[in-house]
C-alpha cells in the first residue's frame, strides 16, 4: 500500500541538552562505602585500639602502646592526608566522608521517609496527628540505629565479640557498657536534634579551611552574567536542595558551604529543560577554570586535571607518598616476636650446688602476633657454658608477654678470672627471625683459701 499522507516538514534541530551531572548519586555510593568501612574496620582489625589490651590494630598488624612511635605516625599521616586533600579538593572531606555528614543525611532521609509513608498509608488522620506518627516512628527508628552506631563505635576501643556479650547482658555497670550507653544518649540526641547544625556552629574543621585553601582550591561556583545578561531564572532550587541552608549565589566561600554540589546538579536540573546549560560549577579557584575542563586544542595533562596544578601541591604529594612510604617499610620491618636479654647484675655471680659459677639474666619476651612462638637460646664463645633456663618458659602464646630470669652456669676454673666477652644467639618461630645479643659474665678474681 502506497502512503499517501502529506510529508511534514522537517524542524530545525534543537540545541544539544547538556550532559547531566549526577553528583548526589555519585556521593551517596560514596557515602555508602564509607559506612561499610567505618562498620568493617573494627570486625577486622584494620584500624581499632583495644584500651582493655592496651593495643593498637593497624593494617592487620597488633601494635603494642611500647611502640608508641608507630601510633603517633600512623594517626599523624591519617590526619596529614584530611590535610593534603582540603589543599587539593576543599570542603571534600566535608561533603564526601565526614560520619556526622553521612549520618546527618541518613537522618533527614529516614525523616522524610517516615512523613511520606505516614500521608500515604493514614491520609484519613488529622494533619496533626499524622505529624505527631511519623515522628514516634523516626524515633523509634533512630533509637535502633543509634544502638547500632554506637556499638560500631565502641568496638574500635572493645574487641567487639566482648562487646556483643555485654550488650547481650544489657551491661551498663562495667566501663564498656556505660560508655555504650552514653554513646548511644549523644547518638540519638545528635541525629535527633543536632545533625548538621554540628557542622555550622560546632565543627571546627570548617574555620581551618582558609588556612589550606588558595587560588588553586577546589571550589563551588556561581557564574552568571550581570544585569540583562543574567542566565538565572530565580526558581531558587538550589537553594531548596542544599541542606546547609545557604544561597552559592552569594559567595563560594560561605563558611556553611561544604562544596557537595547538589547545588550544581539542582541546577543542571532546571536548566536542561531549557535547551541551556547550568550556571553552578566545580572550578579551581574562584575565577579558575571548570573540573574537566581540557582547554579546547591544547588539552591539560592528566596531573594538571587532577588537581597537581603547582609546585606546592606535588610537594603536597610527594611528602604523602614519602610518609606513607616510610609508615608501610617500618610496618613490614616490625618483628611480631621481641626477645630482649640484658644482664642482672644485683649480684655479680654465685656458686650453685655443683660449684659452677652462674650469672644471671633477665630475658623479656613479648608475642605481638596471633601465633604462638618457640624461642632458642645458645651461648657462644664461652667455654662450657650451661643454660639454667625451663623448656616452657622459651614457648610463648601470641598475644602474651613474659619476663624471667635465667642463668648461665660455668665450670670453676674453666674461664680466665674477670670479666668474659660472649654472645647469645637467639632464633624463634615462626619466621626463623635470628637475632645477636652481646654480653658479658663474670667470674670471681680470687679464689677463697679451703680450710
Amino acid at each position: 500500500m502506497l502512503d499517501t499522507s502529506t510529508p511534514v516538514a522537517s524542524s530545525p534541530s534543537a540545541p544539544p541538552v547538556p550532559p547531566p551531572r549526577l553528583y548526589h548519586a555519585f556521593r551517596k555510593r560514596i557515602h555508602l562505602i564509607c559506612f561499610l568501612v567505618f562498620v568493617g574496620l573494627p570486625f577486622f582489625d584494620v584500624m581499632r585500639f583495644d584500651i582493655p589490651k592496651q593495643r593498637f590494630y593497624f593494617a592487620g598488624q597488633e601494635i603494642w602502646i611500647n611502640e608508641f612511635a608507630i601510633i603517633f605516625f600512623a594517626l599523624m599521616f591519617l590526619l596529614f592526608v584530611i590535610a593534603g586533600a582540603s589543599m587539593l579538593y576543599g570542603r571534600v572531606y566535608c561533603s564526601y566522608f565526614c560520619p556526622q555528614m553521612i549520618f546527618s543525611e541518613l537522618s533527614l532521609a529516614l525523616e522524610e521517609r517516615w512523613q511520606k509513608w505516614i500521608n500515604k498509608h493514614f491520609i484519613q488522620w488529622p494533619a496533626g496527628r499524622r505529624k505527631a506518627a511519623a515522628r514516634v516512628g523516626f524515633y523509634a527508628t533512630l533509637a535502633g540505629v543509634s544502638v547500632f552506631l554506637a556499638f560500631v563505635f565502641i568496638s574500635y576501643f572493645v574487641e567487639p565479640r566482648d562487646l556483643i556479650r555485654r550488650l547481650m547482658q544489657f551491661d551498663i555497670v562495667t566501663a564498656g557498657g556505660i560508655a555504650g550507653a552514653v554513646t548511644t544518649i549523644f547518638t540519638f540526641l545528635d541525629f535527633a536534634f543536632v545533625r548538621l547544625r554540628f557542622c555550622k556552629m560546632i565543627c571546627p574543621y570548617g574555620y581551618l579551611q582558609g588556612m589550606f585553601s588558595d587560588k588553586q582550591t577546589l571550589l563551588v561556583v556561581y557564574r552568571d552574567g550581570t544585569a540583562k545578561e543574567k542566565a538565572c531564572i530565580e526558581c531558587k532550587k538550589c537553594v531548596r536542595v542544599c541542606h546547609m541552608g545557604i544561597d552559592i549565589r552569594k559567595s563560594p566561600f560561605q563558611i556553611e558551604c561544604i562544596h557537595c554540589g547538589e547545588c550544581v546538579e539542582a541546577c543542571d536540573d532546571v536548566l536542561a529543560r531549557l535547551k541551556k546549560p547550568g550556571l553552578i560549577h566545580y572550578t579551581w579557584g574562584e575565577q579558575g577554570e571548570l573540573l574537566g575542563s581540557t582547554m579546547g586544542d591544547n588539552p591539560r595533562p592528566w596531573w594538571y586535571r587532577m588537581g597537581l596544578r603547582d609546585a606546592k601541591r606535588a610537594v603536597v604529594v610527594f611528602v604523602l607518598l614519602f610518609y606513607a612510604s616510610g609508615l608501610t617499610v617500618a610496618l613490614s620491618m616490625r618483628q611480631t616476636v621481641s626477645v630482649r636479654i640484658q644482664p642482672d647484675r644485683t649480684v655479680l655471680y654465685a656458686t650453685n650446688e655443683a660449684g659452677e659459677i652462674t650469672n644471671a639474666f633477665r630475658l623479656n619476651l613479648a608475642n605481638r602476633g596471633g601465633q604462638d612462638s618457640e624461642i632458642r637460646i645458645d651461648a657462644e664463645g664461652l667455654q662450657g657454658a650451661r643454660l639454667v633456663i625451663p623448656a616452657e618458659a622459651l614457648r610463648i602464646e601470641g598475644g602474651e608477654s613474659r619476663q624471667i630470669v635465667f642463668h648461665v652456669a660455668v665450670t670453676k676454673g674453666v674461664l680466665p678470672p674477670g670479666v668474659n666477652h660472649f654472645r647469645f644467639r637467639a632464633t624463634w618461630s615462626p619466621k626463623g627471625t635470628e637475632q645477636v645479643y652481646p654480653m658479658t659474665f663474670i667470674t670471681p678474681t680470687f679464689i677463697t683459701p679451703s680450710k
